[in-house]
């Protein structure tokens, strides 16, 4: 990336209206957000009306980290790979309800990363639990008819066990 665009500062607007200023590079970590500049360059506040401040902090946070993990030296990638390993399991250990969002919120701005990441975390909390966990856990109620989930355990044994 060139030097001119890691300087650069763009300001992103959460849903709640609070701003925050981030270099380029870090923006551009997001799919939409470099789409966004690619076609307005002239754009210097861009409103993220689908990401509360809470998470859009999260979010660059995260960004903030990867870009500086991608511009280590190559002496230094190996360890900072190892690192960002890490910095990365420690980054996702927060309550479920902050995983959904950040699942919500990679996805709209299409950050692969963090959606691999939070995606594999909420498969991690499923991993080994029965239907009743999974429903407890996620607060779902079982809307079948107790004959219509008998069929449906009878139709689908592979999933029970």
């Amino acid at each position: 990336m060139s030097s001119s665009s890691t300087n650069k500062k763009i300001t992103l607007k959460s849903s709640d209206g609070q701003s925050f200023e981030v270099d380029e590079a870090v923006a551009r970590e997001s799919q939409t957000i470099k789409h966004v500049l690619d076609d307005r360059a002239d754009d210097k506040e861009i409103p993220i009306p689908e990401v509360n401040s809470k998470i859009l902090a999260k979010v660059i946070e995260y960004c903030k980290k990867h870009v500086e993990a991608a511009t280590a030296s190559s002496d230094e990638k190996h360890n900072a790979e190892n690192n960002l390993m890490v910095w990365d399991s420690e980054f996702i250990n927060v309550d479920k309800f902050t995983v959904f969002e950040l699942i919500r919120a990679s996805n709209y701005l299409d950050i692969k990363n963090l959606s691999d990441l939070s995606c594999s975390t909420v498969a991690d909390m499923l991993r080994g639990k029965s239907t009743e966990e999974i429903r407890e856990m996620f607060d779902i109620k079982n809307d079948f008819l107790p004959e219509e989930e008998a069929q449906l355990r009878r139709e689908n044994v592979w999933a029970f066990e």
